[in-house]
């Protein structure tokens, strides 16, 4: 199984323009999101798509293989279908890798990957147990929720399920990685926003509302997103770095 790794990199991110290429002591986040996906074994190889220049001379200072792609993409899955239909040599697995992670966990690709011991399986992503209550209420944070055999069956911006007896449930935070089938992501970037899509605005709902199932793995390794600048100086407290 031959497995490749696509970075998304954009400069137009509407809350934090430019933040691909934001110093994090030293490094830009996206170095350092590539250096993350460099430690994981199970991937054969690397690329950064990208629609901006500034993103392609960086990616090419620190030595990464880097992609020009559209600049009409609306989203990083778009980006990626149009990686694969654009290489010569040929993958089975193609892994969409958050572009606004710097710190994400390499290990999480290998539980990913985990899920398509199953042939079924089409696209594959992550879950993680929710530890702090602020959480559960937070619209940022998005919830999930599995049946037994690990398909996901709904995605939300609020805290579901709802915990009507208030018997103390457990919640599940989605972490936005994803896994497809190489040869599925022509299909799925022709699909039409659907209606749920755009009341959570979330992506993965148009998958589940045109009968694509999503399979899931657990994972103790959180994501840190940033998506605006406050989210970066919270990261960089959190991991107590100091500007380069």
């Amino acid at each position: 199984m031959r497995v490749l790794g696509v970075i998304p990199a954009r400069m137009a991110s509407t809350r934090f323009p430019g933040k691909a290429l934001v110093d994090i002591a030293g490094k830009s986040m996206l170095q350092r999101v590539f250096e993350q996906a460099r430690k994981s074994p199970f991937l054969d190889e690397i690329i950064i798509a990208t629609d901006h220049e500034d993103i392609l001379l960086a990616a090419k200072s620190f030595g990464a293989k880097v992609m020009m792609t559209s600049t009409k993409h609306r989203n990083g899955t778009e980006r990626c279908a149009e990686v694969i239909a654009n290489l010569e040599s040929n993958f089975d697995i193609l892994i969409n890798i958050q572009g606004d992670e710097p710190f994400f966990d390499p290990q999480n690709i290998e539980s990913l990957l985990s899920c398509f011991k199953q042939e079924e399986v089409q696209i594959a992503s992550l879950v993680k147990r929710i530890e702090r209550e602020e959480d559960i209420s937070n619209p940022t944070v998005v919830k999930v929720v599995f049946n037994e055999k690990m398909k996901a069956l709904y995605f939300s911006r609020a805290a579901i399920p709802f915990d009507r007896e208030k018997v103390g449930i457990s919640f599940h935070k989605h972490i936005g990685i994803y896994a497809f089938r190489a040869e599925l992501l022509k299909d799925l970037v022709v699909l039409k926003p659907s209606r749920l899509e755009s009341i959570e605005n979330l992506e993965q709902l148009r998958w589940l509302e045109n009968n694509y199932s999503i399979h899931l793995a657990l994972t103790e390794h959180d994501s840190n997103s940033v998506d605006t600048p406050e989210d970066l100086l919270a990261l960089k407290k959190q991991f107590k770095l100091a500007d380069g």
